[in-house]
């Protein structure tokens, strides 16, 4: 017999669903676009749900393609963002996802940023050198007033002990925030975020360079650079001794890769460009 009580009963939130992934040269990229990613990123961060999200160009995908222990710790990845547009490229012709641009780390950055006052989200900021993470700070606030930054740091340029590794697990969970940032460099901090995952309460991001070209330290390339895959030659022209070499096997390595693959398959007729 009914008491004539009603009893409420809670729903389990449903699960994020994040972008389907494509194979690229044995790496898992995924379909994505800045919408897409903001909102799903800005949804987990807001639950507080444990994610990894990186952008790789062509240098993190031919490392990828590379290094088997690397690839698999990215492959297990929420996100892996086509970062650089040969990367998107090689996704719309051997895919045929007809993405209309690539999901740039820095500007992916910039709108998740912008996006989480509003869904009271705090960041994090971890990464490069004490005077860049202090100007990326005093900029992003500049830019997003309301923006609440829960802590920034600059980590020691050494491996970490497994100690010093729970101390940041737990830095970044008392401070609250939904969206870690990590400025390392790429392979540093995907294996970084790898070895984090699960144990962060929130999404850690792989953002690179974006540390730099937020704060100022480092000159962004062109738009029409940018736009036309060339993003790699205005910064060598700005640091050729460090990147000379990078540049010249990567993208060697994966004009060859994609050459293979296009002698062995051919899109359908329709397929994204």
């Amino acid at each position: 017999m009914s008491s004539g009580n009603t009893i409420a009963v809670e729903q389990e939130a449903p699960e994020i669903r994040w972008p389907c992934h494509h194979e690229i040269f044995g790496v898992q990229v995924s379909e994505t676009t800045y919408d897409q990613a903001q909102a799903v990123i800005l949804e987990a961060a807001r639950r507080r749900v444990s994610a990894v999200v990186t952008h790789l160009p062509v240098h993190g995908v031919v490392t990828a393609v590379r290094d088997r222990k690397f690839r698999e710790q990215v492959n297990t990845f929420d996100i892996v963002a086509p970062d650089g547009q040969p990367v998107r490229w090689a996704l719309n012709r051997f895919r045929g996802t007809q993405l209309p641009d690539r999901v740039y780390g820095p500007k992916l950055m910039l709108r998740l940023c912008q996006g989480a006052p509003a869904q009271g989200i705090s960041i994090y900021l971890y990464g490069s050198t004490p005077e860049v993470v202090e100007r990326l700070r005093e900029n992003l606030i500049a830019h997003f007033p309301q923006l609440k930054i829960a802590g920034c740091e600059s980590p020691p340029f050494r491996e970490l002990s497994a100690e010093e590794v729970d101390a940041v697990v737990d830095r970044f969970n008392e401070s609250g925030a939904g969206l870690i940032f990590l400025g390392l460099g790429c392979p540093r901090q995907d294996m970084f975020a790898y070895a984090l995952r699960g144990r962060v309460q929130g999404v850690l991001l792989c953002v690179g360079a974006a540390f730099d070209f937020i704060a100022g330290t480092k000159s962004m390339a062109p738009r029409w650079m940018q736009n036309h895959g060339l993003e790699w030659l205005f910064r060598l022209a700005q640091e050729p001794r460090r990147l000379l070499r990078r540049y010249a096997v990567t993208n060697t390595i994966f004009i060859m890769l994609t050459a293979r693959e296009m002698l062995r398959f051919r899109p359908a007729e329709g397929m994204g460009k």
